[in-house]
């Protein structure tokens, strides 16, 4: 397979659709990228601003230009010799749009329906009310105050001659099978029917009680959901429903189209959403490879005729390895984001800047010890119901044999919320018929540290959920197919879990340093030494040469150079903490005007602090005052998420509005120009006189995505600064005719230092990279990868490696790290080439020279050395091409 050389991420919806991308195709051809690489392109619910609720697996979502515009689309990209990733999501759909099709059906005739194995529901519940049934919990309110309030009732669709149940915008199918209900309370005539129905009648409302009753799913308050609901969600959002991919006949009717396009030549690889919410992941990615392989053949002379380019979007944890028999490309790269992010991350601002949070915040709790907190709130708050599920199907088990019969529901969901709670990763990957010697260690270690938070009794219990849940293997069909169930359900709520408590909550909780608190990192593991991003780089070449790259994407918490501006506070975490005390001071009148005990809680203050400076503008870009109500905005928007997903003063399910005001009232204080000039002005001080070196790390972060083994992607719109922060403000407009015109000036990156501000440099680097990468396809995507040793004073400053083609053919890597430490009052991005001192990479022995493929300089080693003061002396990033001649 000849895989992509480089993908550009677009995000479509109904205001970019494939019209609006189509008119761009010549600038990604422009920048270098290979593929587009679509948001999910299927029908979603209406208005969908990311594709991830789709309705329709048989269509082409219509408000991006349906299968004809997706056609035309194509047709712009072959003209230029690109190619099309499609993002599918395999996991779930939306069941809250009236054209979930499926979903209603399911509603309407229940375990009937020709779509009822599609989703994972349990039909079979302990309580006995949804036995048969689905609980749908989309009521505004309890139901029967729902019910009383007339916020229930029976409609007709006179062109479809059907009734149907409306709650608000949301509408229910009714079952035929209650025909009879309805002919006796009104007769068949609908408007009797309806008549017969209203709720503000005392008849009324009995008979629409007594007709919901009878229907193959039972109303409920949204509330409900997370104790009683009996089917699978994605993650604890009622409004998607998990799929059973694992049953052929869904995974036929959700992937026909996808494989069609794929068969026609209209797209050429697939990102896979969410693997390992999937019930089986292997079987799942094997099955996709088999049948590409299959369509491969078909597909026409025009298209490219490689194997299908197949990625997972999955979360290593620190020593995890994807599985290499799924048979997939790699990963998404968000093992790459922080093995980068870690190595610009200096090691000596831990222990400071770890001090400072203790002290500030009152609260030396690590991470670790933050995260199980969250976990144990999770279960109890958001996933009862999924915890629930796994612990009868425990019990279940139990009861199978004499001497585990008498072990109670409560004695295993004490042990198994602690399994949960100290399970190290997102998830494992067991079968009844056992589970691989890594799983067996990830149990064992989540056991070994379970147990020391139970009484002996419990403890036990820890020892039989290991065997159920792979440990042994199970005898006689009702045993077997329980354990399935069992294992199945855990590992699917492991993910979730994970997810739902650590990214979603624990990260908004510790705010230590906000750049490791990132979708892949951990903010317990700060940064990467060079050996250990070095063996990283390597072993992804052996395993997974063509895994993604990515420092940006849709669902990131910050920017990628909003996040190395952050990482550049580990370089100085004293003029940090002395800005934050500074700032604390200055802004404490604003604290005080604030209702008392209701003013931002420190916590709160201090990674609002690291937020605005990610996302402050350049120098030179904060001129005036206008910039900064729609700035505020987009950091109340941030605020706001933040102190919800925390869980602690507020949440989405209970917000608490004095706080949430208050906290906001402060943020908007604070960047109010005629109330707090000299905030403003002190945190202009702050940016500027860091920015240049925030400014390297992040052109050392994009240099290396590019060179290292793997795909890079681009993520829209970054070519230029990223100063993004999370969901939505990473999804806004991009300005793509501002950055044609940039890439159209040509301008050598070594030229644009002097306005590097305006992000054209790091425009002009992708670019140049990207050039260097398709001249030397084989080199990037297939050579060698060898670490190269540093020597000298300031050696710790960079990282080198080099690219070994099989015909000789090199590339020498070299970015700058740590620069302000070098840097002191400059306001360029480039490090004084006498700072370098005698500091030089030392290089296999073999002669020739060097030229640097972004400034032209030519280089020649002198006794097996380059100087880094004569590498570094235009630019902060190089990359040095051996002469053909002399090729290594």
């Amino acid at each position: 397979m000849t895989p992509p050389r480089a993908t550009l991420r677009l995000q479509f919806h109904k205001d970019f659709t494939f019209a609006d991308a189509a008119r761009h195709v010549d600038y990604f051809d422009a920048i270098g990228v290979s593929h587009i690489y679509a948001s999910p392109i299927l029908k979603a619910r209406a208005g969908s601003m990311h594709g991830y609720d789709v309705i329709d697996h048989s269509l082409v979502n219509e408000e991006l230009g349906g299968e004809d515009g997706l056609r035309m689309l194509v047709v712009r990209l072959r003209e230029r010799n690109l190619g099309l990733i499609a993002d599918i999501v395999p996991n779930h759909m939306c069941v809250s749009d009236p054209g979930s099709i499926w979903w209603n059906d399911v509603l309407e005739w229940g375990q009937e329906s020709r779509y009822a194995g599609f989703f994972d529901i349990d039909w079979q519940a302990r309580d006995p009310a949804l036995r048969g049934k689905v609980h749908v919990p989309f009521l505004a309110e309890p139901y029967g105050e729902a019910l009383a309030k007339g916020q229930i009732t029976l409609d007709f669709d006179r062109e479809m001659d059907r009734f149907f149940v409306r709650h608000f915008d949301r509408i229910f199918p009714v079952t035929p099978l209650s025909r009879a209900i309805m002919e006796e309370a009104g007769g068949g005539d609908p408007a009797a029917a309806l008549s017969a129905f209203d709720p503000k009648e005392t008849s009324g409302l009995r008979n629409l009680h007594r007709l919901l009753e009878a229907q193959n799913y039972r109303l409920a308050w949204w509330r409900t959901a997370a104790d009683e609901i009996n089917w699978r969600r994605f993650f604890d959002i009622s409004d998607l429903a998990g799929l059973r991919i694992e049953k052929p006949a869904a995974f036929e009717a959700t992937h026909a189209l996808m494989l069609r396009l794929y068969a026609e030549g209209l797209v050429d690889g697939f990102r896979i959403d969410h693997i390992d919410g999937l019930a089986d992941p292997r079987t799942y990615c094997r099955r996709l490879r088999r049948c590409t392989d299959d369509l491969a053949r078909r597909r026409p002379p025009a298209a490219p005729r490689d194997r299908a380019w197949i990625l997972v979007e999955k979360i290593l944890a620190a020593g995890e390895q994807l599985p290499m028999d799924w048979r997939v490309d790699g990963t998404t790269g968000y093992d790459f984001m922080d093995q980068v992010s870690g190595l610009l991350h200096n090691p000596h601002g831990e222990a400071p800047l770890t001090e400072f949070w203790n002290e500030t915040t009152g609260n030396r709790r690590d991470f670790g010890t933050i995260a199980k907190t969250t976990r144990r709130l999770i279960l109890d708050e958001n996933l009862h119901s999924e915890r629930d599920k796994v612990t009868n199907l425990l019990h279940g088990l139990a009861r199978l044999r004499p001497e585990t019969r008498d072990y109670r529901v409560p004695m295993l969901r004490r042990a198994l919320t602690e399994l949960l709670v100290h399970f190290p990763v997102y998830r494992s990957y067991a079968t009844p018929a056992g589970r691989s010697e890594e799983d067996a260690k990830l149990l064992a270690k989540a056991i070994g540290e379970a147990r020391g938070e139970l009484l002996d009794a419990d403890g036990h219990m820890l020892d039989l959920i290991d065997g159920w849940l792979g440990g042994i293997v199970e005898t006689g069909r009702s045993a077997r197919s329980m354990q399935r169930r069992a294992i199945v359900g855990f590992q699917q709520l492991t993910s979730a879990l994970t997810a739902k408590a650590v990214e979603d909550t624990a990260f908004y909780r510790y705010g230590r340093l906000l750049s490791r608190n990132e979708v892949g990192s951990s903010p317990a593991d700060f940064s990467y030494e060079r050996d250990r991003f070095h063996a990283a780089c390597a072993e992804r070449l052996e395993k997974f040469p063509s895994a993604m790259l990515a420092t940006a994407t849709h669902d990131h918490k910050r920017g990628e150079d909003a996040r190395m501006r952050l990482a550049t506070l580990s370089e100085i975490p004293g003029r940090w903490t002395d800005a934050v005390r500074r700032w604390t001071q200055l802004n404490a009148p604003f604290r005080a005007s604030l209702p008392s005990g209701i003013a931002p809680e420190p916590r709160d203050e201090i990674m609002l602090y690291q937020t605005l400076l990610s996302a402050w503008p350049m120098p030179g870009h904060f001129e005036g005052t206008e910039w900064l109500t729609p700035f505020t905005d987009r950091i109340l928007g941030w605020l706001m998420k933040s102190i919800r997903e925390a869980k602690r003063r507020s949440r989405w399910i209970a917000p608490d509005d004095a706080y949430e005001e208050a906290a906001a009232s402060f943020a908007k204080q604070i960047l109010d120009p005629e109330k707090s000039s000299a905030f403003i002005s002190d945190m202009n001080e702050f940016v500027a006189g860091m920015a240049s070196a925030a400014a390297i790390n992040a052109l050392s972060q994009t240099l290396l995505r590019m060179t290292v083994p793997g795909v890079p992607d681009l993520y829209q719109g970054t070519e230029f600064w990223d100063l993004s922060l999370v969901d939505p403000d990473n999804r806004r407009p991009v300005d793509f005719a501002a950055r044609t015109a940039a890439l159209a000036g040509d301008s050598p990156p070594a030229d644009l230092l002097r306005t590097w501000t305006d992000g054209r440099i790091k425009q002009s680097i992708i670019a140049r990279t990207l050039a260097t990468r398709a001249a030397r396809a084989g080199l990037f995507a297939e050579g060698k990868y060898q670490p190269l040793t540093l020597q000298g004073e300031a050696a710790v400053h960079a990282v080198a490696f080099m690219r070994v083609g099989a015909d000789g053919d090199t590339a020498l890597v070299l970015a700058s790290r740590f620069p302000a430490a070098l840097l002191d009052d400059e306001k360029m991005p480039l490090v004084p080439p006498d700072r370098w001192k005698e500091t030089g990479v030392v290089l296999p022995a073999s002669g020739g020279g060097y030229t640097d493929a972004l400034t032209g300089q030519r280089h020649l080693p002198a006794a097996g050395t380059l100087l880094l003061r004569d590498i570094f002396s235009r630019l902060p990033v190089a990359i040095l091409l051996k002469d053909k001649g002399n090729a290594a």
